[in-house]
């Protein structure tokens, strides 16, 4: 297969009707073949249509044990687990740290000089572009969906290349938003303080979701990857709606998930801590 160039990537932008919009990027450049350029070119595409880039930029080697005295019951997690955990360092957004299932287009706009990165240790995001500072500036540890919130507020759209909605980010601000609390991980804050964050839920049953965000959805095809953009703001209502009025919607097919049930009994109860 010829490698896809940077004209079509560019015409894919367009053909999405996403030209000078943020849009938040979740990918595999494995599913496009050959990309004349690699993740750079899919980034410059972006750019080079007057759009803000936004990615997750996840940084779980961040991840501290669970103290004893911060474990808040129906959390999503066997805290047993996170008592091997080696003592992390404190994250700064100025690191170029990223783990590496976020794929190689968030890791390209973490190593772009000028990018802006937000300050949630575990689950932060990178932009870059025109809006780039604006759309992150809100994300601090406590407030992990800022950029999320921003995107839809600001027209922006959701745009998956060549992966599924398991990989969207923003159905976990639609969790929140339809009245689940976020699960809590832990990390060191600034002072070196081990402190609970939030984080999202098991995304794996994200795709039970599609055929209610059909109605909303923009599809291309660059390559053999399948582009897929939805409208921030709607995908995020239709999504809101669906998990309130049915919350068993977003579980995964592992019958076992533990995730996956404390998500939809409505996540950990802060004031209670497990035993």
């Amino acid at each position: 297969m010829p490698d896809v160039t940077s004209v079509e990537l560019a015409a894919g932008v367009r053909a999405l009707g996403v030209s000078g919009r943020i849009v938040c990027l979740h990918s595999s450049l494995r599913s496009f073949g050959r990309v004349e350029g690699g993740a750079a070119a899919v980034v410059d595409a972006f750019l080079g249509e007057g759009c803000t880039v936004l990615v997750p930029s996840f940084s779980f080697s961040y991840r501290a044990p669970a103290p004893v005295e911060l474990r808040p019951a129906r959390n999503g997690v066997d805290y047993t687990k996170l008592d091997d955990l080696p003592q992390p360092g404190i994250y700064d957004p100025a690191t170029g740290e990223i783990d590496g299932r976020m794929g190689a287009i968030p890791a390209e706009v973490v190593r772009r000089p000028g990018r802006t990165r937000g300050g949630h240790p575990l689950c932060s995001f990178a932009a870059v572009g025109p809006e780039a500072a604006r759309i992150v500036a809100g994300q601090v540890p406590d407030d992990v969906h800022a950029p999320l919130r921003g995107l839809a507020e600001s027209d922006g759209f959701l745009v998956l290349l060549g992966v599924g909605l398991d990989s969207a980010t923003l159905l976990h601000l639609a969790e929140e938003g339809a009245g689940r609390t976020l699960f809590r991980r832990f990390a060191r804050d600034a002072g070196g303080e081990i402190r609970m964050v939030p984080v999202g839920s098991c995304s794996n049953g994200f795709d039970n979701l599609a055929p209610l965000l059909a109605v909303c959805a923009r599809e291309t095809r660059v390559g053999s990857s399948a582009w897929v953009a939805y409208p921030a703001a709607r995908a995020l209502a239709i999504a809101i709606e669906a998990i309130r009025t049915t919350p068993e919607v977003t579980r995964c097919a592992d019958p076992a998930c533990l995730r996956c049930s404390d998500a939809i009994a409505g996540g950990p109860l802060l004031d209670q801590r497990s035993p």
